[in-house]
């Protein structure tokens, strides 16, 4: 990025292109490249909104966005700078997705820039390009007759790779409706703090806080509810007073799983931020004990504060490698375990788009044998008569029926708990006749939720 693009942001393009440079060039996470940045420019609410929905967007749209400049390109996109690349794909996104932005606003915009931060010459470049785009719509129409993996790939805006290995897992209709899922925006879930309230008296709170809120039972969790129109939950008042907290409705049916009662103890083995952790305190009615293990410090602080706010004291953190839980807490046993394992992260996609477009492929061994550690470690912690939960927020078979079947394979005094089907929710029994096999695989467009994989295993009974 030249100098001048790294000064700061005066308005929403500028800030959406010097964001997705970072994401780009640096690996940076959109989210938290997206919040500093932000804060730094201080813009109007308006602006803010425009510049969150550029950067989210146009990474959703990435290989689309690169696929449609190029056609008006007589070089490959990949060689022209970081900041003009970025400059066109929001660009394009805005001509392409965005109704509501006049094409002549987007095109000045650009060109503006393109003065700004480079010459005569780029702008120039940025300005013909966009005009060639508006006077042939034509050419960003994706050929029907290509190979179909790359058709929906382009289409729906995901990998190749990853819509030829989905379409081998789940077929070609589940596909394309997890692809189109991915690119819609996430809602917001409230869940219900039980400790203090209860879910009809926390919509009647909320209603009278916010003037204009919707608010809508989650058909999936009796805790849940989907949220709109409440603005930045954080200053919520029943946010701050701890009568709720924020998680996916899908993530919600870990504790349900998990099924802890009050006065259990429990491992939580791969705790951070805490969302599941503080979940299975309230369904326990905070009596019992909880250890909390996470291998950074300044998670498990988070975890604390969740706590602390939504008045939980049965949560203990401490930091340890979930890899080496079985050391740390030799000598103890418990009652249930959750492990909540590290993934590559493909059934949130939605709320982070720039997963997508990470290797994931050449990251995936080392990605499932941690998963294998860890849950080989927690499981010798398990009581006789105890219950152990294996999730992720992925939607790769490798990392999850794998690991399980893997793990079943090699510890033969094991079994899959089918008795899981009798502690999901009803319409969540119904969906999902794989729980009585103890295992479930939630896809996005199931529910409009995040991704996730659910099982559950025990010891089988001593003859």
């Amino acid at each position: 990025m030249n100098r001048r693009a790294e000064k700061a942001p005066t308005n929403a393009r500028e800030l959406a292109v010097q964001v997705l440079v970072q994401v780009e060039s640096k690996q940076a996470y959109s989210n938290l490249e997206l919040k500093q940045a932000l804060n730094r420019a201080k813009l109007e609410r308006r602006d803010v909104n425009l510049a969150t929905e550029l950067v989210y967007g146009t990474l959703s749209r990435l290989n689309t966005l690169d696929w449609m400049s190029q056609q008006f390109l007589s070089r490959p996109l990949h060689k022209l700078e970081d900041w003009v690349r970025n400059l066109l794909r929001i660009s394009f996104y805005q001509l392409s997705y965005l109704d509501r932005i006049p094409e002549r606003a987007a095109v000045n915009e650009a060109v503006k820039i393109a003065k700004l931060w480079g010459h005569q010459g780029i702008a120039g470049m940025v300005n013909g390009v966009l005009r060639s785009r508006l006077r042939q719509p034509d050419k960003i129409i994706i050929p029907s007759d290509l190979p179909y993996a790359k058709y929906i790939a382009l289409l729906h805006s995901h990998p190749e790779w990853m819509v030829e290995e989905w379409i081998r897992q789940y077929g070609t209709s589940e596909t394309v409706q997890m692809c189109e899922e991915n690119n819609r925006a996430p809602g917001i879930t409230l869940r219900t703090n039980r400790l203090r309230t209860n879910r009809e008296a926390l919509i009647e709170t909320i209603q009278k806080q916010v003037e204009g809120a919707y608010l809508q039972p989650s058909s999936l969790t009796a805790e849940g509810i989907n949220v709109s129109g409440i603005g930045n939950v954080a200053e919520l008042p029943a946010y701050r007073e701890g009568n709720c907290t924020v998680q996916d409705e899908s993530s919600m049916l870990v504790a349900y799983a998990v099924s802890p009662e009050s006065g259990m103890l429990v491992l939580d083995a791969c705790a951070a931020p805490g969302g599941k952790t503080t979940h299975m305190a309230e369904r326990m009615e905070n009596k019992g004990k909880i250890i909390a293990l996470d291998v950074h410090p300044h998670k498990l602080e988070l975890i604390r504060e969740n706590a602390q706010r939504l008045g939980i004291s049965i949560i203990s953190g401490h930091q340890a490698d979930a890899r080496e839980a079985d050391r740390k807490l030799a000598g103890q046993t418990f009652d249930r375990i959750l492990v909540d394992a590290p993934c590559t992260g493909l059934g949130v996609i939605r709320r982070k788009p720039d997963i997508k477009w990470h290797k994931w492929q050449a990251d995936a061994g080392a990605i499932r044998a941690i998963q294998y550690e860890i849950l080989c470690s927690a499981a010798r912690l398990l009581k006789p008569e105890g219950k152990l939960v294996y999730s992720t927020c992925t939607v790769q078979p490798t990392e999850n029926q794998e690991v399980i079947r893997r793990f079943l394979a090699e510890h033969a005094d094991w079994e899959a708990d089918g008795d899981l089907i009798h502690d999901m929710p009803e319409v969540i029994r119904d969906k999902y006749p794989t729980l009585s096999e103890g295992y479930m695989q939630i896809l996005p467009h199931h529910f409009h939720t995040d991704g996730f994989f659910i099982s559950r295993l025990k010891r089988k009974p001593s003859r």
